[in-house]
């Protein structure tokens, strides 16, 4: 399989990266800076037999998105998946305090980036006879709120509304078109972005976080097994779901974790 991964130089990404190469398959990695995708190349080099290539692409503009199919394309000669997982937060803070470039970064990333990728990824993969595309879900996709997550839950609700869209324009097409969630994940947009270590908003959560919460490297091998085997469109790879998550909580009563206890919370 030859995969494509936007935003894949750090966190779920990287390890979405990782874990398909370790499986013997090609993967193009992308982020907007340069030096960023040289130095994850780097980290990849040994994982599997497969090829790892990237591309320093911005995906909130359209030429950048196609320039990534066009480099995935003459690096692997097709593009199987398609994983929209670039995406970025906003401070928290109550949406009138955060400042108007934040706000379109948000925005551009994780709404106009994702449907950029989209309709460069349909375009190409009707082109070639084949293609799965999965869009990356969130806090918010599925209606929740909560505080400072105005701007990043609205923009992963739109994801999910958008995707169920394509489903439908796409049902009669080849394509396998679904949906990823990693559930939480340690990774620097949760303990960086929005609950910085040692806060007393993180301090607040951690309990939550100890009980629901996983570092990339347990979450990742799950969500590519999960693509590799989708078939059916409209399909849902998910991690935490609530049959998982009872357990979890009930196990939480007798065996305590601590995710963030060794120094690693931010590995991967």
């Amino acid at each position: 399989m030859n995969v494509v991964i936007t935003g894949s130089t750090k966190g779920i990404g990287l390890g979405l990266a990782r874990d398909f190469l370790k499986r013997n398959h090609n993967v193009m990695i992308s982020s907007r800076g340069e030096d960023a995708v040289k130095a994850a190349l780097a980290t990849l080099a040994g994982c599997g037999s497969g090829k790892a290539a990237g591309c320093a692409a911005d995906i909130s503009n359209p030429a950048d998105a196609r320039q990534l199919w066009d480099r995935a394309i003459a690096a692997f000669g097709s593009v199987d998946i398609w994983i929209n997982n670039a995406g970025v937060t906003n401070r928290k803070a109550p949406f009138v305090e955060l400042a108007d470039e934040q706000i379109a970064t948000v925005i551009a990333t994780n709404i106009n980036g994702v449907m950029n990728g989209c309709k460069v990824a349909i375009t190409g993969m009707l082109a070639q006879g084949h293609g799965t595309i999965f869009n990356m879900e969130g806090f918010g996709s599925d209606g929740l709120t909560g505080p400072g997550m105005s701007v990043y839950g609205t923009t992963k609700c739109a994801v999910r509304y958008f995707t169920k869209a394509l489903i439908k324009d796409c049902k009669d097409t080849p394509l396998v078109i679904g949906l990823m969630s990693p559930g939480v994940v340690v990774t620097d947009l949760l303990v960086r972005d929005l609950y910085q270590v040692g806060s007393s908003e993180f301090e607040k959560r951690r309990r939550f976080m100890n009980i629901f919460a996983d570092h990339v490297e347990t979450v990742t091998p799950f969500l590519v097994e999960g693509a590799l085997a989708a078939r059916k469109t409209g399909v849902a790879v998910r991690w935490m779901s609530p049959a998982q998550a009872l357990p979890r909580l009930v196990k939480s009563l007798f065996v305590k974790r601590d995710l963030f206890g060794d120094g690693n919370a931010t590995r991967a």
